[in-house]
């Protein structure tokens, strides 16, 4: 099957969008040193323009894990490939998401991480697709809300394919 990109949110507005949440962090973890964790492989392009834009001091940490193999849908089975490399006990995180979904991936990470006992954790993802969650799951810092339909692109893939575009686009499907 041959896909077409078709941008949804362009590489400005998603500056912009990046620059306000670093702003909001900023304004939250003034004279503090959070640790960020960036789930892998979808949050690493938002989480490196993430950090660029932030005037503190941080950790850096990933954790990987999986439920769509090469599908568009969910399999609803989270697991973890790879955890943390660091404590996280008594630290402040910022876990960095690229999307929430059905929410089941980013709540299982979140319950993971609590049992490990921070001091704080909040959650900021640069896309949210409200009309997909399937467990509540609360974003502190919040890019942009998305209709439900597939996107690519600024490290998003279907099947490791378009990771590399530098916009969020939708996949229109070419005959």
């Amino acid at each position: 099957m041959r896909w077409h990109p078709k941008v949804l949110i362009g590489r400005n507005e998603i500056e912009d969008a990046v620059a306000r949440l670093a702003s909001e962090i900023q304004r939250d973890y003034r004279g503090k040193q959070p640790l960020l964790i960036g789930v892998l492989k979808g949050s690493f392009v938002f989480m490196a323009d993430l950090i660029r834009q932030l005037d503190l001091p941080v950790e850096l940490d990933f954790a990987v894990l999986s439920s769509y193999g090469s599908a568009k849908e969910t399999s609803s089975r989270v697991r973890l490939v790879q955890g943390l490399t660091r404590p996280i006990r008594d630290k402040d995180i910022i876990v960095v998401e690229d999307i929430v979904d059905t929410g089941l991936t980013v709540s299982f990470l979140l319950d993971h991480l609590r049992s490990k006992k921070p001091a704080s954790m909040k959650l900021c993802a640069l896309m949210d697709k409200p009309s997909r969650r399937r467990v509540l799951v609360p974003i502190d810092y919040l890019g942009f809300t998305l209709p439900d339909r597939f996107v690519v692109g600024y490290g998003l893939d279907l099947d490791e394919r378009f990771r590399y575009l530098p916009d969020i686009c939708l996949l229109e499907e070419q005959t």
